[in-house]
């Protein structure tokens, strides 16, 4: 299957400001594959050590700081050469390895010839870790599930992809792409981009298998629950995750810790619910007040919506059976549009440096979706999960925020047009949603 990330890959290999990586994302999300897969394309040989299978391999790291014989014990143990430049060394499991994220300091202060890349899951919670971490001496790369581009990639649907990606102009594309791409966005929102479920569809076309695989990731989830520190905190995690899909059932998805369990206060369970934020489980929207920057000083901490990072996941979880593909629109509309804006949040995350929020008011109530910021201008983004839809709270927060408003954005199963300033984009086009906010933004100002 194709990655995209491995053309991110490519240029941290190529970068002259190269540093140790450190590959982040949740368990089966295809971390350990890419690797090796960008190992075989792009090096002589890969050096593969995992710190799960082999313990032992860690004491290399507890005895010694000296590069040179740390990768001298580990080609000695493994048979495997390494190569400055040549080889492409993996540590693998590296989340419980202190000595291991530790060592990256060294390696890239005295062996920067080396190209090593380090992954593992719930690397975002030993990161959280207050620990010995090499502060600005490795790199970053977030690795997110399959997107629906890449979706069509592994289900033979190239043309499909590159008709999109050719797509220069807002204008309505012909029923003989729309309805193809509307049908298959369907199947997405059953299998999802966690990469064994999309590999039992586009290869298999076993939907059983399909769905074995995402209970079979939701269960190794829950036991990653047991991992935390504090053992009192892993029936809260446990109860916060099962509560996600009655949260987003409700016409205001705002988080309410009461939905977890009867009296339960936000003191009592925000500690378990970082966690779950921490590992990547769980997307965390603040609810904005106003579109200014950064961003962050205009957040409500008191209210916040839950997502999960991925939308096949939310609908194993919601027990919502991969049957509802053939009901017509169901799969977008159940749970009050919950898997359409799930969806649409996973598509955002990758393309954007922050993290999107949301905008409500009360009395009388009015909710925009999302708020992202593009460079230095915030976008007002209206999910919908039906054709024929009025934009009410797009409406309202422009006559607030007026003078802040460049383009207004909305997701639905309409057609790929312009309205004025409100830019409707089709649902199967969210992850084209950073170059189609450009190509508007042009188109506006090619008018004034």
């Amino acid at each position: 299957m194709e990655r995209t990330i491995i053309k991110k890959l490519l240029e941290w290999k190529n970068s002259p400001y190269r540093k140790p990586l450190i590959l982040k994302g949740v368990r089966q999300v295809g971390k350990t594959w890419v690797l090796k897969e960008f190992g075989r394309r792009y090096y002589e040989n890969t050096a593969y050590f995992n710190f799960d299978e082999n313990e032992e391999y860690r004491q290399f790291f507890e005895s010694t700081k000296d590069v040179d014989r740390i990768l001298q014990n580990l080609m000695l143990v493994s048979g495997q050469k390494i190569l400055p430049e040549k080889t492409l060394i993996i540590f693998d499991e590296i989340q419980d390895c202190p000595k291991v994220i530790n060592a990256m300091k060294y390696f890239c202060e005295n062996a920067p010839q080396y190209h090593i890349a380090c992954a593992g899951s719930l690397l975002g919670i030993a990161l959280a870790k207050p620990s010995s971490f090499p502060v600005g001496k490795v790199n970053f790369m977030q690795m997110d599930p399959m997107t629906f581009t890449e979706f069509l990639l592994a289900n033979g649907d190239g043309n499909l992809v590159s008709y999109l990606e050719a797509l220069d102009v807002l204008e309505p594309l012909p029923d003989a792409f729309f309805n193809p791409l509307y049908e298959k966005l369907k199947m997405y929102y059953v299998s999802g981009g966690m990469p064994e479920s999309v590999l039992m569809w586009t290869q298999e076309r076993d939907v059983e298998a399909m769905r074995q695989a995402l209970s079979d990731i939701v269960g190794a989830y829950e036991r990653d629950f047991a991992k935390h520190p504090n053992t009192s905190e892993f029936p809260k995690i446990s109860m916060i995750w099962k509560s996600i899909p009655s949260q987003l059932s409700r016409e205001n998805k705002k988080f309410i810790y009461k939905m977890v369990k009867e009296g339960a206060r936000a003191r009592e369970y925000e500690d378990a619910l970082q966690w779950l934020v921490d590992a990547r489980m769980v997307y965390k929207v603040y609810r904005s007040t106003a579109p200014g920057l950064p961003v962050s000083a205009y957040d409500d901490l008191s209210a916040f919506k839950i997502y999960l990072v991925d939308v096949g996941l939310l609908r194993t979880l919601s027990m919502l059976s991969p049957a509802a593909f053939g009901e017509g629109n169901r799969l977008f509309t159940e749970f009050k549009g919950a898997l359409t804006e799930n969806y649409v949040l996973q598509a955002l995350v990758p393309q954007f440096e922050a993290m999107p929020r949301y905008w409500s008011q009360n009395n009388p109530p009015y909710e925009v979706d999302f708020l992202i910021q593009r460079e230095n201008d915030i976008f007002p983004i209206e999910v919908k999960a039906e054709k024929n839809t009025t934009a009410r709270s797009l409406k309202k927060y422009k006559e607030h925020f007026d003078d802040k408003v460049k383009l207004r954005i909305r997701f639905s199963l309409d057609n790929l047009r312009m309205d004025g300033d409100l830019l409707n984009i089709p649902l199967f086009m969210a992850d084209h949603t950073d170059r189609l906010i450009g190509i508007a933004l042009d188109q506006l100002s090619s008018l004034t």
